[in-house]
């Protein structure tokens, strides 16, 4: 039986094939890594709970879906009904991290009058030694896209929980704010049996700060 949660809120995970996404998600969801994956074929769907705070629990839909072309028609489909994009890029392979802006463009655009609420993710962190992107280029490429910037190793379990905390945390203050509202036809948000009364938060301290991004050790 599933546990009582006050929201539902649909993430989608968006990148270049082996950036590592499915890697990202199996950590979050199920605690485990593997170095062998198979390639995502079209859409996979996982799903945890996180308290963001208490007495809110937001149960997370999240969509892996496939990086390859010939599985565009298919993963676009479900952009319009996510809230969330975590946009992922592997530190050790500069095409993926060039691609990133075609990737917010292409669902930016798909979704239009609506919006997404983005993260961007620089995968594989432990694998420093064969780095491409340096952190401050990366960034500057959040900074410039209005978005947080978190760099993760699901090999290591680095920052991978404190990735979809954050955004899930942006997803509910803008929910209290009132720029994010459920609408009928819309999946990306559902209230559940127990939806609360949203109020904006007085002079609360950014989970950023609270939650201070460790490196990997692995």
């Amino acid at each position: 039986m599933d546990i009582l949660w006050q929201y539902q809120f649909r993430i989608i995970l968006l990148g270049d094939s082996t950036v590592g996404k499915s890697s990202l998600l199996k950590r979050f969801t199920d605690g485990i890594y593997s170095d062998v994956a198979d390639p995502t074929v079209g859409v996979d769907f996982y799903a945890r709970s996180l308290d963001i705070e208490p007495g809110v629990k937001i149960k997370l839909q999240l969509w892996d879906t496939a990086g390859q072309e010939r599985f565009r028609s298919i993963t676009t489909s479900y952009y319009r009904n996510s809230v969330g994009g975590l946009l992922v890029f592997d530190l050790s392979n500069r095409k993926t991290f060039e691609h990133v802006r075609e990737w917010h463009k292409e669902v930016s655009e798909h979704i239009l009058p609506h919006h997404m609420v983005y993260i961007l993710i620089g995968h594989k962190s432990d694998l420093n030694k064969d780095r491409q992107v340096s952190r401050d280029e990366a960034e500057q490429l959040a900074a410039e896209m209005g978005i947080r910037y978190v760099e993760t190793s699901a090999k290591c379990n680095s920052n991978v929980d404190r990735a979809f905390e954050l955004l899930t945390k942006d997803i509910y203050e803008l929910m209290k704010m009132g720029e994010i509202v459920t609408r009928d036809g819309w999946d990306g948000v559902k209230s559940g049996l127990t939806a609360k009364v949203l109020y904006p938060a007085d002079d609360e301290e950014a989970l950023a700060t609270a939650v201070p991004e460790r490196g990997c050790h692995c």
